[in-house]
C-alpha cells in the first residue's frame, strides 16, 4: 500500500521512488509544529495519534542535515527534525484546479512567528553541524552533489564484494553447507575446497571478470575468502534480511512473540524466535526472526531476549501483546520462568498456548515429571522412526491388523491415523493406548529382524522404543495422562477451531476446572480405576507391575520395607499430574487472556450467535490504551452492533477476524478496527491463511534437512525467509560501515 505525501502541492508517493517517507511525530508539541509548517488547515483538528497513523511527509520537505541513518539499514529523522521546505504557491498558476490539500492563509502575526521559528531552527542546525560530524547515510537523492564519485579502485572493490554476497545469498537460500567434506583427522585440511570456494571458482570459469581479475594471479590453493571474512559477511546478510521484516513489523506496531523447541547449532542450544503481527493488508502472519543462544539462568536469558528484541532489533516491547512458548524436557522450567518474567514486566503481553500445538500436548510437555517426559520423548522417537521409510509404516499396519482382526472398522481408523502425525493430535494419548500392543509387536518384530529386512540403525532404534513401551512406568503414565487430559480435550480442540468455537471455549474453562477439581477431591477413587486399567494393559503385554528402579536407587528405603506400586504411583504420578494440569490451566488462561478471548464477540458472526446481546465494554479495558478514541468506545460498539443487527438479508456475517478486517467499512469504526488488529496477534488464535505459516514450515524443514554440523544461524535465516528481497548494494554498504578496517579492502584488491 503506497504512502502519499501530506504536503501541499506535493504528489509524491512511496511506490514511485526510493524516497523516504516519515510519519508525523506522536509528541503533540512537535506534531503541532509539523502541521503549522505544512499550512494544512484540515489537519489542525486531528490528534497526534491520528496524524501519526495516517499521514506522512516525504524527505524532500526536510533539510538534508535533518535526515540520517540510525543504522546502516534504515533512514530516520533526527529527534528535533522539523519540515521547512514547502511549495505553497504553485497551485496559484492553475486557479481552476481542485486543490485537495487546502492551504491555510496566515495572518501577519502568524507569518512573523513562522519566520522566527524557521530562523531559530536554521541557527540550531548550523550550531549542531559545527559541533558534530555530519550524520552518516544522508538520503542519496538530497546529497548526490556532495558525494564524490567512486574511483575505479573503489568501484572494483564494491563489485568484488557484491559477487561474494551474491554467492552467499545463493548458498543460504538453497541451503548449501559452507564447509566441504569432513576432515581426515583433527587439524588436517578437508578433502576438497569449501562449497563457497567451489562456487566462486565456478563463477570465475563461467566468465565473472571481477572475480577472475581478483584471483587470476593467486596460487591455486589460496583461500579466496577467509573464514573470518565469511562469518562477517554472513552476519551482514542476516542483518539485512532481518531488517526487511522488522521494518514491516515496526510499521504495524503490535506483535506477539512465539518460540519453538530448542535446537542445536554450532554445539550450542538455541531458541528459535518468531514474531506474529497483522500486516498492512490486514493479514495475520508469523515470520522467523532468528535464534537466541539458550545458555545461562532464567534472569540472564530474559535480559538477553529483551536486549535482542529492543536494542538489536529496534522493537518496542510495550507493543508486545502476546507470547507463546513451545518447549519440552528439562528446558521447560527455564522457558516458563522467562515467560513469567516477561508477563511481570509487560502485563499486556499475555502468555497463551501456541495455535500450532494441541493443548493436551502443550500441557503434557509442561509437566516436569519423569514418567511424563518418558512418554513425550518416546512419542518423538516413534514419530521420527516411522518417518524413515514407508515400509516401517506398513509393518505397523500389519501389526494393527493382527490385534484388531475382529474389528475391521477400528483397525482402518487406526491405520488412517498412523499415516498422519498422530503423536501431535488432541487425542494422541487415547491413540497411544489403542495402539500400544500393536506398536510393541511391531518394534519387537523389527528388532528381531528374522528376514534381515532392516539395517542395524533401524533395529537399534526399534529396540530402544520397545524397551520404553514395555516399561510399566510408561504404561501407567500413559493411562493417567489419557484420563486426566480427557477433560481438556474438547476444550483444546475448540481453541484451534473457528472463531465462534474459541469464544465459547473461553466461557467453558470454568466447567473444565470444576471437573478436574472434582477429580482431585476424589483422587483415591479415580486413581484406583486408572491403576487397574494400567495393570490390565500391562498384563496383556506381559509387562511386570513394578516400582521404577530409579526410585530405589535414590530413596534407598529401609530393608524389609515394601513399596506398593499402587500407592507409589498415586503419590508420585496421579496426584502431581492432576494438580499441575489445574495449575497450568489457571496460569496460561489468566484473567487478561480470558478477557481478550471474550472480545471475539466483536466478530459479527459471533455477535449474531449471541443475538447481538454482547457487552465487550466489560472486557475492553485490557486494550484501552491501544485504541485511537477510547472515550467513544461504548457509542461505537453500540453502532457496530446495530449495523450488523439491521443488515440486509443478502448480507452474510463475517465469521473470522480476517474476514472482518477485509471489510472496507470497518475503518469507519476506528476503535473496533484497532481492537481486532491487536486481538488478532494473540498466538492462541490460528492463522487463517495457510500461506502465513510458511516461515514455521520452512523452519521445520531446515532443521529436518540440515545435519547439526552444517547448521548456521545466518544461513538458516536466509533459507527460511527465502522470499524476502535482498539488496546487494545495501549489503556492501553495511559491510563497509561495520568493518571499515583497511585489511578487508586491501585483501580485495
Amino acid at each position: 500500500m503506497p504512502n502519499f505525501c501530506a504536503a501541499p502541492n506535493c504528489t509524491r508517493k512511496s511506490t514511485q521512488s526510493d524516497l523516504a517517507f516519515f510519519r508525523f511525530p506522536r509528541d503533540a508539541q512537535r506534531c503541532k509544529l509539523w502541521v503549522e509548517n505544512c499550512r494544512r488547515a484540515d489537519l489542525e483538528d486531528k490528534t497526534s495519534d491520528q496524524l501519526n497513523k495516517h499521514y506522512r511527509l516525504c524527505a524532500k520537505h526536510f533539510e538534508a542535515s535533518m535526515i540520517c541513518k540510525s543504522s546502516p539499514y534504515r533512514t530516520v529523522l533526527k529527534d528535533n527534525a522539523i519540515p521547512t521546505i514547502f511549495d505553497l504557491t504553485s497551485h496559484l498558476n492553475n486557479p481552476h484546479s481542485r486543490h485537495r490539500k487546502r492551504i491555510k492563509e496566515l495572518t501577519e502575526e502568524e507569518l512573523s512567528k513562522l519566520k522566527k521559528r524557521k530562523l531559530e531552527s536554521s541557527v540550531e542546525q548550523t550550531e549542531e553541524n559545527k559541533n558534530s560530524d555530519t550524520c552518516e547515510g544522508q538520503d542519496s537523492s538530497d546529497a548526490n552533489d556532495d558525494v564524490p564519485p567512486l574511483t575505479a579502485e573503489e568501484k572494483e572493490v564494491r563489485d568484488y564484494l557484491k559477487s561474494l554476497f551474491e554467492v552467499l545469498v545463493v548458498i543460504g537460500k538453497q541451503n548449501i553447507p559452507l564447509n566441504g567434506h569432513a576432515e581426515v583427522e583433527r587439524g588436517s585440511k578437508s578433502f576438497t575446497p569449501s562449497n563457497f570456494q567451489a562456487l566462486l571458482e565456478y563463477r570465475i570459469n563461467a566468465g565473472d571478470e571481477v572475480l577472475r581479475k581478483r584471483f587470476e594471479m593467486t596460487a591455486v590453493n589460496t583461500e579466496y575468502c577467509p573464514a573470518t571474512q565469511q562469518k562477517q559477511m554472513l552476519e551482514v546478510c542476516e542483518s539485512c534480511i532481518r531488517e526487511e521484516l522488522l521494518q514491516e513489523i515496526r510499521e504495524c506496531r503490535f506483535f506477539s512473540l512465539v518460540t519453538e523447541e530448542l535446537v542445536e547449532i554450532s554445539g550450542e542450544r538455541h531458541l528459535p524466535l518468531l514474531l506474529r503481527f497483522v500486516d498492512q493488508s490486514n493479514c495475520l502472519r508469523e515470520e522467523f526472526i532468528g535464534f537466541l543462544p539458550f545458555e545461562g539462568d532464567e534472569e540472564t536469558l530474559t535480559e538477553r531476549l529483551l536486549s535482542e528484541i529492543t536494542e538489536k532489533w529496534g522493537l518496542n516491547m510495550e507493543y508486545c501483546r502476546g507470547q507463546a512458548h513451545v518447549g519440552s524436557g528439562v528446558s521447560v522450567s527455564k522457558i516458563k520462568a522467562i515467560a513469567a518474567r516477561l508477563t511481570e514486566k509487560y502485563p499486556v503481553a499475555v502468555c497463551t498456548p501456541s495455535s500450532t500445538c494441541a493443548l493436551n500436548i502443550f500441557l503434557a510437555n509442561s509437566l516436569n515429571l519423569t514418567g511424563v517426559q518418558l512418554v513425550m520423548s518416546t512419542f518423538k522417537k516413534i514419530d521420527l522412526f516411522f518417518s524413515k521409510s514407508p515400509l516401517l509404516l506398513a509393518e505397523l499396519e500389519h501389526a494393527i491388523s493382527i490385534f484388531y482382526q475382529g474389528n475391521e472398522e477400528k483397525a482402518n481408523d487406526l491405520k488412517e491415523a498412523c499415516r498422519t502425525t498422530w503423536t501431535e493430535r488432541h487425542d494422541s494419548f487415547e491413540m497411544a493406548v489403542d495402539l500400544l500392543e500393536a506398536l510393541l509387536l511391531c518394534m519387537d518384530s523389527i528388532h528381531d529382524n528374522e528376514d534381515l529386512r532392516w539395517n542395524d540403525q533401524i533395529t537399534n532404534s526399534a529396540y530402544l522404543i520397545s524397551e520404553a513401551l514395555s516399561d510399566f512406568e510408561f504404561v501407567v503414565t500413559l493411562v493417567v495422562l489419557k484420563n486426566t487430559l480427557s477433560f481438556t480435550r474438547a476444550f483444546g480442540k475448540n481453541l484451534q477451531g473457528q472463531t465462534m468455537d474459541v469464544y465459547f471455549a473461553a466461557s467453558s474453562l470454568t466447567a473444565v476446572l470444576h471437573s478436574l477439581n472434582e477429580v482431585m477431591d476424589n483422587i483415591e477413587v479415580y486413581h484406583e480405576f486408572w491403576f487397574e486399567e494400567a495393570v490390565n494393559m500391562a498384563a496383556a503385554m506381559e509387562i511386570p507391575v513394578t516400582v521404577p528402579r530409579l526410585y530405589f536407587r535414590k530413596q534407598r528405603p529401609e530393608a524389609g520395607m515394601e513399596i506398593q506400586p499402587e500407592n507409589y504411583f498415586k503419590e508420585h504420578l496421579t496426584v502431581p499430574v492432576v494438580e499441575r494440569v489445574i495449575k497450568e490451566l489457571k496460569d496460561v488462561f489468566s484473567e487478561n487472556h480470558l478477557k481478550a478471548l471474550k472480545c471475539l464477540s466483536l466478530v459479527p458472526a459471533v455477535m449474531g450467535q449471541l443475538k447481538f446481546n454482547t457487552s465487550e465494554e466489560n472486557n475492553a479495558d485490557i486494550y484501552k490504551n491501544d485504541l485511537p478514541n477510547p472515550d467513544t468506545l461504548p457509542a461505537e460498539l453500540h453502532c457496530w452492533r446495530i449495523k450488523w443487527k439491521h443488515r440486509g438479508k443478502e448480507v452474510s456475517l463475517p465469521s473470522t477476524i480476517y474476514d472482518t478486517l477485509q471489510l472496507s467499512e470497518v475503518k469507519f469504526f476506528p476503535n473496533v478496527y484497532s481492537f481486532l488488529k491487536v486481538l488478532c496477534t494473540l498466538p492462541v488464535l490460528k492463522l487463517e491463511n495457510p500461506k502465513c505459516e510458511t516461515a514455521r514450515k520452512r523452519l521445520k524443514a531446515y532443521l529436518a534437512d540440515t545435519p547439526v554440523s552444517h547448521r548456521s544461524k545466518s544461513l538458516a535465516l536466509l533459507n527460511i525467509n527465502y522470499d524476502i528481497k535482498h539488496d546487494l548494494d545495501l549489503m556492501v554498504d553495511s559491510y563497509s560501515k561495520m568493518y571499515p578496517e583497511k585489511e578487508h579492502f586491501s585483501d580485495a584488491l
